[in-house]
C-alpha cells in the first residue's frame, strides 16, 4: 500500500428517494434497512460536496487552509464509516473511488484467474488526506480526487446494487468481510492516513455497523441477529471505548482474539444456519465452514492436486504425494539430470537454500537473479513467483522445470525419462484410472504429483496461532511485538493478518510493493530487477514484488527478492529507516514510506519475538535413500537431491 461527475439523487429527506425505494421493494414505504442505506449515502455525498466547496474556498498551500480541509475530510470520513460495512462489499471497485489507497494500481480487488488485471484509478478521501499531509495537494488535484469519489455514488445507488439489499444473504456476507477487516486493516492505518484518527474512527465504524444491525433486524425479523451475537458486539464496542485512543496504545491482540474472532465464528454459524448463498466474487475464496480467523482453512487459493484434484481415496492421494516426493528430489526432471527441485528448495530447511544468496543458473556460469522462496504456506497466494508470473502451482512447476536458466528441461523429455523408470511408470499408469478423461501419462500428471507433495506443507500452526485459536499463553514480548507489527512498525499495512502476506480480505488478489531493495548491504545502488514490470508493464509496477508471508521468517533466510539480507536485524533496519529511499537511494515510485519508524531497541526485540512466535510446527522432510531405477543406464547415476 502507498502511504506516501454528475450529481445524482440524494438528500436524506428527498421525497423521490423515498418513493423510489418504496417502488423498488414493492411496498408503500422504504423498509428500515434500505432506507438507512440511502440515508447514509446521502449524508456522505452531502459532506463530500461540502468538502468540494471548501476546496474552492481554502488555500491548501497554507497551514490554516490544509487544517480546514483536513477537518472537512474527517467529517466526510465519519459518514463513510457509517456505511463502510455495505460499500466495501457491494462494489470494491467503486469503493476505491470513494476511499482509494493509491492513485493507480493493477492488482487490487482483481481476481486474476477469472479476470486479467487492468489499471484502476483511485480517488477519494484517503488520497486527498495523504496529499495534504505530504504537501503535494493542489486545488486541482484535490478537486479531481473528490469529484472522482462523487462518481461512485451512481454505482451504489444503481438498481443493480440496491437490489442486493432486498435479500438478507448479502448482509451476512458483507458482515463477514467487515469482521475480517476488523482483524486485518481497520486498526493498522491501512486506509486512514492520520494515525491519530485510526482508533477514534474504529469506534465510529462500530457505531455505524450497530445502526446497520438494528435496521437489518427490523427489516428481516425472520432471520435476525440473535441476542447472543448482539451482546457480544456490545462487549466489543465497550472494549474499544475502554481502550486508549492512541494508535500504538490500542491492544490489537486482545481485540482480535477476544472480540472479533468470536463474532466471526457466530456470523459463520448464521451463514450456515440460514443457508446463505453468494453470487459475488468477493466470497470466492472464503470457507463458509471455518470458525476462526486463524484457522488455516479460512480461505483457499490454490489447488494442490492439479489433475488429481478429484481423487477422493485417501490411500491413493497419499500414494500420489509419495511419488511426488520422490520426483521432488529426482534430478531426472532437469535437462542434464543433475538438478532437482530440492536443489534450491530444500525440504529439510523449510524449502529454502539458506547457504546461498541466489542459486546457480542451469549452466553453472552465473547466479539466478532471485532467491528461492520457501514453499511452506505457498498455497496462501493467488499469484505465484515473486513477480506474480504464475496463477497455479502446476503452472509454476511447469515454468521452473522448463525454464532454460533453472532446470532446462522440456515437457516431452521429462515424460520420456520418468516413464523409463518402472516404479514411476507403474504408479502413473495406476493413477490414470482416477482421471478417465486422460488416456496416457502426461507432463501435467507428473507436475500435479509434485505439487501434491509440496503443497501439503501449508497446515502447520505456530505459537501465535495457538494463542489466538486456543488461548494458549504467549510470550509477552511476542504479544507486544504483534501490537507493534499492526501499529507503529506499519508492517500490517502490507503483511495482512492472518497469514501476514500480501493477501487481504476477501483474499482474491495479491498485492505487490515497491520497497527500494538495495543491490548490496552498503546501499550503493538499487537492485536492477524490474520485478512485476516484466509481467505487467506499467510505471507503478517497476521494481514491485509480491508481498511474502513473514511466517517462519526466522527459518527462511536469505531475505528480499535478491537475498541481499542474511539476518532479520538487517530486514528490520531496512524498514525502520524507510526502505531504499530512507537509506538515500532514488527508489522512484516507492510504496513504503521513506520516513523512519523510530523503533527503539526494545521494540526491535519485541518484533523479533513476534516473528519467532510465527515459526510453525512443520514436520520437515528428509531425502529418500534411493531413486527409482531407469531402463536407460545413463540415467542411473542420478544423485538424490541433485548435484548443484
Amino acid at each position: 500500500m502507498r502511504r506516501s461527475g454528475p450529481h445524482v439523487l440524494r438528500l436524506a429527506t428527498c421525497l423521490p428517494v423515498a418513493i423510489g425505494v418504496a417502488l423498488l421493494l414493492g411496498g408503500s414505504a422504504p423498509r428500515p434497512y434500505v432506507a438507512l442505506y440511502h440515508d447514509s449515502l446521502a449524508t456522505l455525498e452531502t459532506r463530500e460536496r461540502a468538502l468540494l466547496a471548501a476546496i474552492e474556498t481554502f488555500d491548501c498551500g497554507t497551514p490554516a487552509g490544509r487544517e480546514s480541509l483536513a477537518v472537512r475530510i474527517h467529517h466526510a470520513r465519519r459518514a463513510l464509516k457509517d456505511a463502510d460495512l455495505w460499500l466495501r462489499y457491494l462494489d470494491p471497485a467503486a469503493y476505491d473511488r470513494l476511499n482509494g489507497q493509491v492513485p493507480r494500481e493493477w492488482e487490487n480487488e482483481v481476481y486474476e484467474p477469472v479476470e486479467p488485471p487492468y489499471p484502476r484509478l483511485g480517488f477519494g478521501l484517503s488520497l486527498a488526506e495523504m496529499s495534504l499531509q505530504d504537501s503535494t495537494a493542489t486545488r486541482d488535484s484535490l478537486r479531481t480526487l473528490i469529484r472522482g469519489a462523487l462518481t461512485a455514488h451512481a454505482t451504489f445507488e444503481a438498481d443493480s446494487t440496491t437490489r442486493q439489499l432486498e435479500r438478507c444473504d448479502p448482509f451476512f456476507l458483507a458482515n463477514r468481510l467487515f469482521l475480517l477487516n476488523l482483524m486485518s486493516i481497520y486498526t493498522t492505518g491501512f486506509e486512514c492516513p492520520d494515525t491519530a484518527s485510526v482508533i477514534p474512527e474504529l469506534a465510529e465504524l462500530l457505531a455505524g455497523a450497530g445502526r446497520i444491525y438494528d435496521a437489518y433486524d427490523r427489516t428481516f425479523p425472520d432471520r435476525p441477529l440473535p441476542p447472543a451475537y448482539l451482546d457480544a458486539y456490545a462487549r466489543m464496542r465497550a472494549f474499544v471505548d475502554a481502550q486508549p485512543r492512541s494508535f500504538s496504545g490500542f491492544d490489537r491482540f486482545a481485540f482480535i482474539r477476544d472480540q472479533v474472532d468470536p463474532l466471526f465464528a457466530a456470523n459463520q454459524d448464521l451463514i450456515e444456519r440460514y443457508g446463505v448463498r453468494s453470487t459475488s466474487p468477493n466470497d470466492y475464496a472464503i470457507n463458509d465452514r471455518c470458525r476462526s480467523l486463524f484457522d488455516k482453512t479460512l480461505f483457499s487459493t490454490q489447488n494442490t492436486g492439479g489433475v488429481y484434484s478429484m481423487v477422493t481415496d485417501p490411500q491413493v492421494r497419499a500414494d500420489i504425494r509419495r511419488v511426488g516426493r520422490l520426483l521432488f528430489y529426482d534430478p531426472i526432471l532437469s535437462g542434464n539430470d543433475q538438478r532437482s527441485c530440492a536443489s534450491c528448495h530444500r525440504p529439510s530447511d523449510y524449502f529454502v537454500h539458506p547457504e546461498v544468496t541466489t542459486d546457480l543458473t542451469y549452466d553453472r556460469q552465473h547466479r539466478l537473479p532471485r532467491n528461492a522462496p520457501s514453499l511452506v504456506d505457498v498455497v496462501f497466494n493467488q499469484l505465484l513467483m515473486l513477480d506474480g508470473k504464475h496463477r497455479t502451482l502446476q503452472e509454476q512447476a511447469r515454468g521452473v522445470i522448463t525454464n532454460p536458466i533453472e532446470m532446462g528441461s522440456t515437457s516431452d523429455g521429462v515424460v520420456k525419462k520418468v516413464m523409463s523408470c518402472r516404479e514411476y511408470r507403474t504408479a502413473f499408469q495406476r493413477f490414470l484410472g482416477y482421471i478417465p478423461e486422460e488416456k496416457r501419462v502426461t507432463f501435467d500428471q507428473i507436475v500435479s504429483a509434485i505439487t501434491s507433495f509440496y503443497g501439503g506443507y501449508s497446515d502447520g500452526y505456530s505459537d501465535f496461532d495457538d494463542a489466538m485459536l486456543h488461548g494458549a499463553p504467549l510470550d509477552p514480548g511476542a504479544r507486544r511485538g504483534f501490537n507493534l507489527f499492526m501499529s507503529k512498525a506499519q508492517c500490517g499495512t502490507c503483511h495482512y493478518a492472518p497469514h501476514f502476506n500480501g493477501m487481504k480480505p476477501p483474499f482474491t488478489d495479491t498485492e505487490f510493493e515497491v520497497l527500494g531493495t538495495p543491490a548490496d548491504t552498503m546501499y550503493h545502488a538499487l537492485s536492477d530487477d524490474p520485478g512485476r514490470f516484466d509481467i505487467q508493464p506499467a510505471p507503478e509496477t517497476r521494481r514491485a514484488f509480491r508481498t511474502p508471508t513473514v511466517r517462519n521468517a526466522e527459518r527462511t533466510a536469505p531475505y528480499m527478492h535478491n537475498g541481499v539480507f542474511r539476518s532479520l536485524d538487517q530486514v528490520i533496519d531496512f524498514y525502520d529507516r524507510g526502505g531504499g529511499a530512507g537509506h538515500g537511494l532514488d527508489a522512484g515510485d516507492q510504496t513504503l514510506s521513506p520516513d523512519s519508524l523510530g523503533l527503539t531497541a526494545g521494540e526491535r526485540e519485541d518484533l523479533r519475538a513476534f516473528l519467532h512466535a510465527l515459526d510453525e510446527q512443520v514436520v520437515l522432510d528428509t531425502p529418500p535413500a534411493t531413486l527409482p531405477v531407469s531402463s536407460d543406464p545413463a540415467l542411473n547415476h542420478r544423485r538424490v537431491g541433485g548435484e548443484y
